[in-house]
């Protein structure tokens, strides 16, 4: 039992573990900020192009013999009719489509900043000391005149 807990231990000391959550923490936070961008902004802005259309209304009722069916989906709640939310549906497809195409371009932003990283660290290499000898093919010293193993002259 002691080495089940002490492998549980180094599981979760893991960095890959700790990433993780700390991603699904920071992603349930984003979250509630994308959700109010599509709910405060963008829908809203669709709802003026579109002349008025919130997708929050858009429902089918599925309860069959209705005398009048309600203008919003509140009200068709409160009569307490069976509905098809389609508008919360693609409402929600907005909502995932901002949240990809965000997450899209911070990934592209530290990629970008990885490889401008990569690239400082590429001309900080130093210079090579050693050159291969042209006849024997060893390894020898960048300002040697004669190679070591085959004596020959070297430029």
């Amino acid at each position: 039992m002691k080495k089940f807990f002490g492998e549980f231990k180094d599981f979760i000391a893991k960095g890959n573990v700790i990433d993780l959550a700390v991603g699904v923490i920071i992603g349930g936070a984003f979250s509630g900020i994308v959700t109010s961008l599509v709910n405060d902004i963008v829908t809203p802005l669709i709802t003026l192009i579109t002349g008025r259309l919130a997708f929050a209304d858009m429902f089918i009722v599925l309860t069959k013999d209705v005398a009048e069916v309600p203008a919003t989906l509140a009200a068709a709640q409160e009569a307490g009719l069976s509905t098809l939310n389609y508008g919360l549906f693609i409402q929600g497809v907005i909502n995932f489509l901002i949240t990809a195409f965000v997450i899209f371009l911070m990934v592209k932003a530290i990629n970008k900043v990885r490889t401008l990283g990569a690239k400082k660290e590429e001309a900080v290499e130093e210079a090579p000391t050693t050159k291969v000898c042209p006849f024997c093919k060893s390894e020898i010293a960048v300002d040697a005149t004669r190679c070591a193993h085959c004596t020959s002259e070297v430029e």
